[in-house]
């Protein structure tokens, strides 16, 4: 089995497991957060990007789902598009930041480097990403935010 190389995610708006601030939730201006992504692996074509709250009541929510990102980008800026945005669980082709119900939910930032640029429709879910994504991964990188409404 091949073992995938580790992209380094982070922010400069919160800490790895830190709490997100409400400026990238529901609660504020519901805009994403600056993200920047290391150690991209010669050969990638594109990058892609999900979100998502395993915490919430129905099952895992899909908060963003983005794809085609420019291989050689290695920030996403705050409040940007930075590929084509699928189909989120809000029922829009954007980001839709944190909103839980209720206690302390946890969001995963999941970034792929991808051998590959992928032809999806923008009516395409997570699950049509990953499916499309399956033997393309060179490298994945893991970025957990946390938050709660108060």
């Amino acid at each position: 089995m091949l073992l995938l190389q580790e992209l380094k995610v982070k922010s400069s708006a919160f800490e790895h497991n830190g709490l997100i601030p409400r400026k990238y939730t529901c609660d504020g201006n519901d805009v994403n957060p600056p993200l920047t992504i290391e150690d991209i692996p010669e050969g990638t074509e594109s990058l892609a990007l999900t979100i998502d709250d395993p915490d919430a009541p129905m099952g895992t929510w899909d908060h963003w789902v983005v794809w085609n990102i420019p291989p050689h980008t290695q920030e996403i800026r705050e409040k940007s598009v930075p590929g084509v945005e699928g189909m989120n669980d809000f029922r829009r082709n954007s980001y839709g930041g944190p909103c839980p119900p209720g206690g302390t939910h946890r969001y995963f930032f999941k970034v792929y480097a991808l051998d590959t640029k992928l032809n999806l429709g923008a009516a395409s879910r997570k699950k049509d990403l990953e499916r499309a994504m399956q033997g393309h991964i060179l490298a994945k990188g893991e970025f957990i935010g946390r938050y709660s409404r108060k």
